[in-house]
C-alpha cells in the first residue's frame, strides 16, 4: 500500500500515540523507545524538560518541554493525557542540526492539583517521538506551596551571666518548600559568617558560644519561604554582670582620731543588667599603731588656727546664700518650667476623700485647680530642628515610688473668665491661633509626674498622661482640643480621605519621659487589602507630615498606634496636631456613614422638613448634628443607621416613597436628591444632609407615614420606614440624650485611672521581668489580645507599664477590673495577693 510521504509522520504519531496509552510503565527520567528497524540517531531527545514547581495562592504554573528532532509533543499528567486543546505549540527547525524541533507548554492550575492533593503527589511528564520512536521527559511534581501561621517551638526570655552559653530553640511552621530561618537581634539581621561568636544550628536554633553585653536584645526567629514570612514572638535576653570588688586602695594617713583608712570600688567590673552588686563593704577602717599616732597637747597656735579656719568658713557659707538669693530673684523673670518643692506643696491642697465611683473606692476624687500657684510651661513650644531629639535611658525599676502618707488633690473650677485666660495664654503663640475660642471641645488641666487624663465629653477624644510621662518637679498646663475640619487645613492627595477628627493636644515641645495615649475615633473599615492608613501631624510651620504608617510601626519610633474598629489609640512621646488619613487601595474601601433623620418637635405651619444627615461614624460628629438640632428645635424621627461608603466614585442618592397623597404632598420636584462622592469622601465637609419637604393638605393632619432611601449608586443602602405622630411622637427623642451629658473633662493622679496605685505596682514588679515558665508580660499581652505589639512593649523600659496604660486608655471609665485581675491571676504568678490592699493603702 502506497503512503504518500508527508503523511508518513502524522500517522506514525497516531500510531505511536496509541501505543503509549495502552504502556502503563512509567518513568522519572529520560527514556527512549526506538521502533524497531529505525535510526537510533533519530530518536528525540530533550532540550528542555519540565522541572518541579510550586503553585503559590492562586496562580497557575507552566511547564515546558523542547526535543528534536521531534514531530509531535504530548503532557501526560498524573497517568493521564492532556487534552490536544491545552497545549501551546511552536514549531520551528534546530539551527545546528537542520532537524524539525518543537516547544510545547501547558498550564497546571491550583484546582487541578487538588483533586489529587493528599493522595499522592501531581506529576507530569512530556512523551515525544520522530519516525524514529519515542522518547519521555522526567517527571516533574506539582506541589501547592503554602507555610503555616504558628510555629512549632518559639524562644524563649533568657538571663544570662556573661560568658555563659545560650541555645535559642526555633522550631519554624510547617511548610512547602521547608521554611528557610534566620534571626533577628533587636531587628537586625544577626548573620553567622560576619560574627564567629553566633551559629544556627541545623535545627534552626540560635547558638552564642559566650555571652557578651552586646548579645543583650530582643531575639526574633523569622521564617520564610516562597508563599509567607513568618515572625516569632521576640524573645528578650539579657547578659548580666556580677560586681566584682577592685583591689584596695592604700592605707590612708593617719588622721586625728588615730584611725586610717582604704576603699575599694564595685567597679572590675560594675553590675550591669540587673547583676549582683558586690558583697561586703566598701570602706575598711582600723585604729593606727603606736608609732603612727602620737597624740599631743594642742597649744594657743593650734587654738588660733580653729578659729580662723571657722570664721573662714562661715564667711564663704554666708557669700554663697547671698549669690543664692540673687540668682534666684534673677531667675523669677524668666522661664519657670520648673518647680521646685515649695511651688509642687503649694500647687496640692489636702481634702477629705470622697469614692468617686461605687464599684471602685480606691479612686480619689483629683481635679485641676488653675487658680492655685503652678508654674506653666513657657519655653519653645517646638523642638529645635538643627539638633538631634534628645533621648532617655530608663531604667527598668519601679514606674513610680510609692506615695506618700499625705492625700493630694486639685481642685478644678472652671469660670469662663478662666477658660478665657487659659486660651489667650496659649493663643500668644503662632501655633494656637487657631484654637476654638470656647471651651465645648477643649479640655484641660494642670498635671505633675503623677499623670492625669483629658477628656472632651461625648467626641470619644481622650489624652492619657501616664505616671511619670512628666518629668518629676514639673509641673505642666495640658490641652486637648477638638478642631472643626473647615478651620484647619488639611491637604488631601489622590485617593486619600480624613478618617478622624482633628485634634491638638499641648503645648508641643514640652518633655514626657513616657509616651503619653491619644485616643480618638474614626470612621474607616480597617482592612490592609482596602486601606493604607496613615497618621498625619503638622509641624510648627504648618505642613502636615506622615509621621507613622499603620502596619509599619518601629518599636523604638516616637509614636506607635493600636487600631481598632472603631477607634485608635496612638502612643506619642510628642505632643501635637493629629488626624488620621486613609488612601484607598482598591474599591472595596469603605467608610462608615452614620444615618440620622430630624424634624421639628412642634409643627406651627402646613410644611413640615425632614432632615437627612449623612455623617462620619465617630461620636464627636454626631454630637456636633445633636447640638445643632437642638438649637433648630428638632428631634430624633428615627433609630440611627450605618451605611458603609465605598470609594467607587458613586454618589448618595436619598429619596422619599409612599407618602400619603390624600394627607401629605411631597414638594420635591425630582424623583430623588444627590450628594456629590467628593464631598462626602474627603471627608472635610460637615453637616452633610438633605431636606424634603412636606406640606400637610389639613392643618388637623398629624399623622405621617412613609419610606426614606438613602444608597449609594451600585453600592450599600439603607431604608426607614417613618411612621408617627408629629404632635406627640416622641419614642426616639430619648436615643440621643445620653450623648448630650456632660462629663469631667480633667481627672489628675489616681482618680483617673482604673487601676489603684499600689495594685498596678504590684503587677508592674511581677510581670516586667522575664519568666521562663510564660507568667510574664507577654503572656498577658496575649490575654488582652494584644499580642500583635509585643515588640513595641519589648522596647520600652517597663513593657507591663505600656500593656496597662493601652488598657486604661481603652477601658475607662466603663472598665472592668475584675476581668483584668482575671487575666493576671490566670498567668499563674505566685503573689496570690497581687490584687488585694489594704484601705489604708489606698
Amino acid at each position: 500500500m502506497a503512503v504518500w510521504p508527508g503523511l508518513w509522520p502524522a500517522l506514525l504519531g497516531i500510531v505511536l500515540a496509541a501505543w503509549l496509552r495502552g504502556s502503563g510503565a512509567q518513568q522519572s527520567a529520560t527514556v527512549a523507545n526506538p521502533v524497531p528497524g529505525a535510526n537510533p540517531d533519530l530518536l528525540p531527545h530533550f532540550l528542555v524538560e519540565p522541572e518541579d514547581v510550586y503553585i503559590v495562592k492562586n496562580k497557575p504554573v507552566l511547564l515546558v518541554c523542547k526535543a528534536v528532532p521531534a514531530t509531535q509533543i504530548f503532557f501526560k499528567c498524573n497517568g493521564e493525557w492532556v487534552r490536544q486543546v491545552d497545549h501551546v505549540i511552536e514549531r520551528s527547525t534546530d539551527g545546528s542540526s537542520g532537524l524539525p524541533a518543537m516547544e510545547v507548554r501547558i498550564n497546571v492550575s491550583r484546582q487541578q492539583v487538588e483533586k489529587v492533593f493528599g493522595l499522592e503527589e501531581y506529576w507530569c511528564q512530556c512523551v515525544a517521538w520522530s519516525s524514529s520512536g519515542t522518547t519521555k521527559s522526567q517527571k516533574a511534581y506539582i506541589r501547592i506551596a503554602y507555610l503555616r501561621k504558628n510555629f512549632e517551638q518559639e524562644p524563649l526570655a533568657k538571663e544570662v551571666s556573661l560568658e555563659q552559653g545560650i541555645v535559642l530553640p526555633c522550631r519554624p511552621p510547617e511548610g512547602i518548600p521547608p521554611a528557610e530561618v534566620e534571626w533577628l537581634r533587636n531587628e537586625d539581621l544577626v548573620d553567622p559568617s560576619l560574627d564567629p561568636n553566633v551559629y544556627i544550628t541545623r535545627e534552626h536554633s540560635l547558638v552564642v558560644r559566650q555571652a557578651r553585653l552586646a548579645d543583650t536584645g530582643n531575639y526574633t526567629c523569622v521564617a520564610k519561604n516562597i508563599v509567607a514570612r513568618r515572625r516569632s514572638t521576640s524573645a528578650a535576653v539579657i547578659v548580666y554582670v556580677d560586681g566584682s570588688w577592685s583591689p584596695w586602695s592604700k592605707w590612708s594617713a593617719c588622721g586625728l582620731d588615730c584611725t586610717h583608712w582604704r576603699s575599694r570600688e564595685c567597679s572590675e567590673p560594675a553590675p550591669r543588667n540587673g547583676g549582683e552588686e558586690c558583697r561586703g563593704a566598701d570602706l575598711d577602717t582600723r585604729n593606727c599603731t603606736s608609732d603612727l599616732c602620737v597624740h599631743t597637747a594642742s597649744g594657743p597656735e593650734d587654738v588660733a588656727l580653729y578659729v580662723g579656719l571657722i570664721a573662714v568658713a562661715v564667711c564663704l557659707i554666708l557669700l554663697l546664700l547671698v549669690l543664692i538669693l540673687v540668682y534666684c530673684r534673677k531667675k523669677e523673670g524668666l522661664d519657670s518650667d520648673v518647680a521646685d518643692s515649695s511651688i509642687l506643696t503649694s500647687g496640692f491642697q489636702p481634702v477629705s476623700i470622697k469614692p468617686s465611683k461605687a464599684d471602685n473606692p480606691h479612686l480619689l476624687t483629683i481635679q485641676p485647680d488653675l487658680s492655685t500657684t503652678t508654674t506653666t510651661y513657657q519655653g519653645s513650644l517646638c523642638p529645635r530642628q538643627d539638633g538631634p531629639s534628645p533621648k532617655f535611658q530608663l531604667t527598668n525599676g519601679h514606674l513610680l515610688s510609692p506615695l506618700g502618707g499625705g492625700r493630694h488633690t486639685l481642685h478644678h473650677s472652671s469660670p469662663t473668665s478662666e477658660a478665657e485666660d487659659f486660651i489667650s495664654r496659649l493663643s500668644t503663640q503662632n501655633y494656637f491661633r487657631s484654637l476654638p475660642r470656647g471651651t465645648s471641645n477643649m479640655a484641660y488641666g494642670t498635671f505633675n509626674f503623677l499623670g492625669g487624663r483629658l477628656m472632651i465629653p461625648n467626641t470619644g477624644i481622650s489624652l492619657l498622661i501616664p505616671p511619670d510621662a512628666i518629668p518629676r518637679g514639673k509641673i505642666y498646663e495640658i490641652y486637648l482640643t477638638l478642631h472643626k475640619p473647615e478651620d484647619v487645613r488639611l491637604p488631601l492627595a489622590g485617593c486619600q480621605t480624613l478618617l478622624s477628627p482633628i485634634v491638638s493636644c499641648g503645648p508641643p515641645g514640652v518633655l514626657l519621659t513616657r509616651p503619653v495615649i491619644l485616643a480618638m475615633d474614626h470612621c474607616g473599615e480597617p482592612s490592609p487589602e482596602s486601606w493604607s492608613l496613615r497618621l498625619k501631624k503638622q509641624s510648627c510651620e504648618g505642613s502636615w507630615e506622615d509621621v507613622l504608617h499603620l502596619g509599619e510601626e518601629v518599636p523604638s519610633h516616637l509614636y506607635y498606634c493600636q487600631l481598632e474598629a472603631s477607634a485608635c489609640y496612638v502612643f506619642t512621646e510628642q505632643l501635637g496636631r493629629f488626624a488620621l488619613v486613609g488612601e484607598a487601595l482598591s474599591v472595596a474601601a469603605a467608610k462608615r456613614l452614620k444615618l440620622l433623620l430630624f424634624a421639628p418637635v412642634a409643627c406651627t405651619s402646613l410644611e413640615y422638613n425632614i432632615r437627612v444627615y449623612c455623617l462620619h461614624d465617630t461620636q464627636d460628629a454626631l454630637k456636633e448634628v445633636v447640638q445643632l438640632e437642638k438649637q433648630l428645635g428638632g428631634q430624633l424621627i428615627q433609630e440611627p443607621r450605618v451605611l458603609h461608603f465605598k470609594d467607587s466614585y458613586h454618589n448618595l442618592r436619598l429619596s422619599i416613597h409612599d407618602v400619603p397623597s390624600s394627607l401629605w404632598k411631597s414638594k420635591l420636584l425630582v424623583s430623588y436628591q444627590e450628594i456629590p462622592f467628593y464631598h462626602i469622601w474627603n471627608g472635610t465637609q460637615q453637616y452633610l444632609h438633605c431636606t424634603f419637604t412636606l406640606e400637610r393638605v389639613s392643618p388637623s393632619t398629624s399623622d405621617l407615614a412613609c419610606k426614606v432611601w438613602v444608597w449609594q449608586v451600585e453600592g450599600d443602602g439603607q431604608s426607614f420606614n417613618i411612621n408617627f405622630n408629629i404632635t406627640k411622637d416622641t419614642r426616639f427623642a430619648e436615643l440621643l440624650a445620653l450623648e448630650s451629658e456632660g462629663g469631667v473633662p480633667a481627672l489628675v493622679g489616681p482618680s483617673a485611672f482604673k487601676i489603684p496605685f499600689l495594685i498596678r505596682q504590684k503587677i508592674i514588679t511581677s510581670l516586667d521581668l522575664p519568666c521562663s515558665r510564660g507568667a510574664d508580660w507577654r503572656t498577658l499581652a496575649q490575654k488582652l489580645h494584644l499580642d500583635s505589639h509585643l515588640s513595641f512593649f519589648a522596647s520600652k523600659p517597663s513593657p507591663t507599664a505600656m500593656i496597662l496604660n493601652l488598657w486604661e486608655a481603652r477601658h475607662f471609665p466603663n472598665g472592668n477590673l475584675s476581668q483584668l485581675a482575671a487575666a493576671v491571676a490566670g498567668l499563674g504568678q505566685p503573689d496570690a495577693g497581687l490584687f488585694t490592699v489594704s484601705e489604708a493603702e489606698c
